[in-house]
């Protein structure tokens, strides 16, 4: 009994230690790999980048052909994260040498007159560092940062984006009415409007498409009402 029990003994501790070294591969076989030259990043891509300059991005990262590409990624997104105009970055490899950088951008949703320009502010009324003198950005106007219209811009860019693409200038009327310029018309609404209710503009526009009649302004102002000016 005793003599039979060895060789099963011994299979069980065999086995055993396959498992654990299968089971510690992840983090053993990094740490060797890191050491090779093969593995050397040679290459980065960029990916989502519309409004940063790839060489912000590069410059940023820090990273020089004596990294490994199984270095830890977490300090390089870390780099990249605290960019104002960088809402999410994503790091992965693509071996042996190339590491992929996909970012997502905070998106401008409109244009602001400063002192030195326009400057480029996103949904949540934050000023992006985009240049819209080097950077083609196809924003709405406002003359100044208003949070509530940059939210209701944020919310057509992302829901109605054929209609927002339509939008040259937005701006206030008294304290609650809005007027948005669109090619030929302009469009009043409430401060308060919602896209259900900017929803309605297109039945209205084809039917005065249909009857071949141009409105001067389409007035969304009054609840259950749209009212088209006609020139």
């Amino acid at each position: 009994m005793k003599r039979s029990a060895r060789p099963r003994l011994a299979k069980v501790a065999a086995l055993a230690a396959v498992a654990l070294i299968v089971v510690a591969a992840p983090w053993w076989a990094p740490q060797i790999m890191r050491r090779m030259s093969f593995f050397h990043v040679r290459r980065v891509e960029i990916v989502g980048a519309h409004y940063l300059a790839p060489s912000d991005i590069l410059a940023r990262l820090h990273v020089d052909t004596t990294a490994s590409v199984w270095d830890p990624t977490a300090p390089l997104v870390a780099r990249l994260a605290n960019h104002p105009e960088i809402q999410r970055v994503d790091i992965h490899r693509k071996l042996p040498g190339t590491l992929v950088v996909d970012v997502t951008e905070r998106a401008p949703v409109a244009l602001v007159p400063s002192r030195t320009g326009f400057r480029a502010y996103d949904a949540q009324g934050t000023a992006l560092p985009v240049d819209p003198a080097r950077v083609d950005i196809d924003a709405p106007v406002l003359l100044q940062r208003d949070t509530t219209v940059l939210r209701l811009l944020g919310e057509m860019r992302r829901d109605m984006p054929a209609l927002y693409g339509r939008v040259s200038a937005i701006r206030r009327v008294g304290s609650d009415e809005l007027v948005l310029q669109l090619p030929n018309v302009a469009v009043r609404a409430m401060t308060n409007v919602t896209l259900r209710r900017l929803a309605d503009l297109e039945p209205v526009e084809a039917d005065l498409a249909r009857r071949q009649v141009r409105a001067s302004e389409i007035d969304l102002r009054y609840r259950d009402q749209v009212i088209a000016r006609l020139q």
